[in-house]
């Protein structure tokens, strides 16, 4: 027995002490070509211990694996791994990432790089977008882009959504900003507003429920003030464009479709009582269980909710002909929301075409 126990101690020891060499703490300053940089994420590989490097560019961090590997990141610049080796102090310099900075981002007076571009601007494209059952356009990069919260003002199909860029501008007025598809603003911001018939009056439904999401190509944010000397007044709320699809760069043409078939539920429903349970417990409680009693025993949450079916269906033809191109697209859209009655149909048509004549002088 006592050699058992003296055999555990010495495990724990020879433990105790393996497990404080492998900790050990290193320091150092990230840079990059004009100074240091705060915000860097440095994680040590294989596990969720990291830290950020502060304004002058110094962290400090304490490693807990054998031989760690320290991964410096950062957006617009290359990620870096260095080997720790003993070393504990270790300065790192980051390269810029040319690839990011030169990507290519549309704004209102034609297109520029990331790099040369004077405003806040964030871009989405195609291979970025939210996956999913999509039904409309502002899902595809909801949660995508920093400073940009996207809310609906109900769970109907269709409903109206709230779009704020870097916080509210204003107290009283439109807080939604400017929608621009392919170069055309929407009109009044694009909010339609509700109908008076006379018997009360609808809610503004969302801006967007017109675009069928499989024709869009990319969505830039125009984030600051910058976007009120292009578009004015109009744009001080910031600026989304969003850009369509145009005919493939290869020739020959090409079709696809595709559809999807989507359920959905409530996510959660209030545990009620039945109809004899609630008498019994009015009568336990000391009430007239008889005066309570009116024969019916309903959940009414069987009555207005449901489980719903929708489908979405593509269909597009592209080709490009050397002097122009063409993409054409139907799409057939069907929602039925979780409670009963509510519903939205969409059926949209679209023809994007571009033909350049006269030596490439005229493009129509």
């Amino acid at each position: 027995m006592k050699f058992k126990l003296l055999k555990k101690l010495v495990f724990s020891t020879i433990f105790m002490f393996g497990s404080i060499a492998f900790a050990q703490t290193v320091s150092g300053v990230v840079t990059e070509a004009s100074g240091p940089l705060g915000g860097v994420n440095i994680l040590e590989k294989g596990t969720s211990n990291g830290v950020l490097t502060d304004f002058d560019g110094n962290y400090s961090i304490s490693t807990s694996t054998e031989n760690p590997v320290l991964v410096f990141s950062y957006i617009g610049y290359l990620t870096q791994e260095m080997e720790v080796a003993g070393q504990t102090s270790m300065n790192m310099t980051l390269a810029e990432d040319a690839s990011v900075l030169d990507e290519v981002i549309v704004i209102g007076y034609g297109t520029t790089t990331l790099r040369d571009a004077t405003g806040a601007v964030a871009l989405v494209r195609a291979e970025d977008f939210n996956g999913g059952i999509i039904s409309s356009p502002e899902q595809l990069i909801q949660g995508k882009t920093a400073g940009v919260q996207i809310s609906s003002s109900s769970g109907e199909p269709g409903a109206g959504i709230a779009i704020r860029i870097r916080g509210t501008a204003s107290v009283r007025s439109n807080n939604n900003p400017l929608f621009v598809v392919d170069g055309i603003p929407l009109s009044d911001g694009g909010t339609p507003g509700g109908s008076d018939l006379g018997l009360g009056s609808a809610a503004a439904k969302n801006p967007l429920s017109f675009l069928n999401p499989s024709d869009i190509e990319s969505i830039s944010i125009l984030k600051d003030a910058s976007a009120t000397a292009i578009y004015g007044s109009r744009g001080a709320n910031g600026v989304v464009i969003i850009t369509t699809k145009s005919g493939r760069s290869g020739a020959g043409g090409v079709f696809e479709f595709n559809t999807n078939i989507s359920t959905s539920t409530t996510a959660k429903r209030f545990d009620l009582l039945d109809g004899p349970t609630f008498l019994s417990a009015v009568e336990q409680y000391g009430g007239n269980a008889e005066a309570q009693d009116f024969g019916n025993n309903t959940d009414w949450q069987d009555v207005i909710f449901r489980r719903s079916t929708s489908t979405e269906n593509n269909l597009s033809y592209s080709n490009n002909y050397g002097d122009g191109n063409i993409r054409a697209s139907f799409s057939y859209g069907k929602q039925f929301g979780v409670v009963q009655n509510s519903d939205q149909e969409r059926i949209t048509a679209r023809v994007n075409a571009a033909h350049r004549l006269f030596d490439d002088k005229l493009k129509l």
